[in-house]
């Protein structure tokens, strides 16, 4: 077999340029862990960022308030902001993707444009927002996928039309890996005079973005994947002119503009994207994803890209070795670090691993396996060799 460019051909050893870092995360002391795509494995500066907070709690209780914790999540917002290429004025911090999608989904005009378009493929949390107001008018087009791999852009284009309020859909699909491109996507929606929101959970960390260049309108992410932060915080970019202009319906005290007045008879929103916060954030999510970003900021997203991809070609070769039909993207350049394997029991096939030491997780109809910068080949071969003994491959 012929390995992939970034991975050294040793394939015993199975190092690459980024292998340094795995003694960082103790869960390979014990496991081979290959669901960075459900939960980033803890690392080391993650576990010292929270005891920081931890820390701080005990020595200064809310007196840390008015310094550290306010300067934190000035911080957050800012690194969040550099890692998908906009501003910190256009990124508002919530605890979950439902909850981001929620405010965006408030301050929108649904009045002469009813319709939001969808995919198949994409985590249900979108559409589920939306289905929800189908009461007050809401039209929610759902894009069929032709392959269950991805959708092409001319599918979602045939269904955006001038009653479209918005396009939402996935950066990187969670059913399949295959990444969307979504500056067309984006384009598609603007010649219609429709928005676009990208769900970047499965891509922000793992796959480089820019916003800016892509042309979208709103993006999420967030710390449980791939950004190595554990769940309760996420990220929305709400781009600036928008982030001046919509204002949302519903509200907490973190999206007043003057919000230490404590006034209950005004209430005038901030004028960036922290009109689009709700309460407060919860701090120890808040530092851990401090701690997650340590790594992918002093890595960088191009050279865990060039890792991950490597990792991932090495994954899906071995696994067609060894009898497994991968359901991937036909080119490589659009997989990201997102393998399913079909089997027949998903679940009985990811408890066969996990009594094997090895940690992955299950979808329909698929063994769901996900490697990182962190990763190495002996992961895939072991992971493998495993779940062989089980479907029998």
């Amino acid at each position: 077999m012929t390995l992939a460019s970034g991975l050294d051909a040793d394939a015993s050893a199975g190092a690459h340029a980024l292998a340094r870092y795995r003694s960082e995360f103790p869960i390979f002391r014990d496991a081979v862990y290959l669901n960075t795509c459900s939960l980033g494995a803890l690392g080391d500066r993650t576990r010292r960022r929270i005891t920081e907070f931890f820390d701080l709690w005990q020595a200064r209780g809310a007196s840390a308030w008015y310094d550290v914790w306010w300067a934190a999540l000035g911080e957050l917002r800012a690194r969040y902001a550099r890692i998908v290429g906009a501003s910190p004025e256009e990124i508002a911090l919530a605890p979950s993707v439902s909850v981001a999608l929620s405010t965006v989904a408030e301050a929108l005009d649904y009045r002469r444009r009813p319709r939001v378009v969808v995919t198949s493929l994409d985590f249900p949390t979108i559409a589920y927002q939306w289905l929800a107001k189908r009461a007050r008018g809401v039209e929610l087009v759902v894009v069929e996928s032709p392959d269950q791999i991805s959708v092409p852009v001319e599918a979602i284009a045939r269904a955006v039309d001038d009653r479209t309020a918005l396009v939402a859909t996935s950066h990187v699909y969670f059913t399949s890996g295959a990444i969307q491109d979504i500056q067309r996507v984006a384009d598609v929606a603007r010649k219609c005079g429709a928005l676009t929101l990208i769900d970047a959970y499965q891509a922000v960390g793992q796959v480089p973005v820019d916003v800016k260049a892509a042309g979208v309108d709103f993006l999420t992410a967030g710390g449980l994947k791939w950004l190595l932060g554990g769940p309760g915080i996420v990220l929305l970019y709400v781009r600036d002119e928008l982030a001046r202009r919509l204002a949302p319906t519903i509200a907490g005290w973190f999206g007043q503009k003057n919000q230490f007045d404590f006034d209950p008879r005004a209430f005038e929103l901030h004028d960036d994207a922290r009109r689009f916060e709700l309460g407060t954030p919860a701090l120890a999510a808040v530092y851990a994803q401090l701690g997650g970003l340590d790594y992918i900021d002093e890595i960088g997203v191009p050279a865990i890209r060039r890792v991950t991809a490597a990792l991932t070609e090495d994954l899906v070769a071995r696994a067609r070795e060894s009898g497994f039909r991968p359901k991937v993207a036909p080119r490589a350049e659009d997989r990201s670090g997102i393998v399913m394997l079909p089997v027949a029991d998903p679940a009985a096939g990811v408890r066969h691993l996990a009594a094997g030491g090895i940690i992955a997780d299950a979808r329909p109809g698929h063994v769901r396996l996900s490697p990182f910068f962190y990763n190495v080949q002996d992961d895939h071969v072991s992971a493998l060799e495993r779940l062989a003994t089980h479907t029998g491959h």
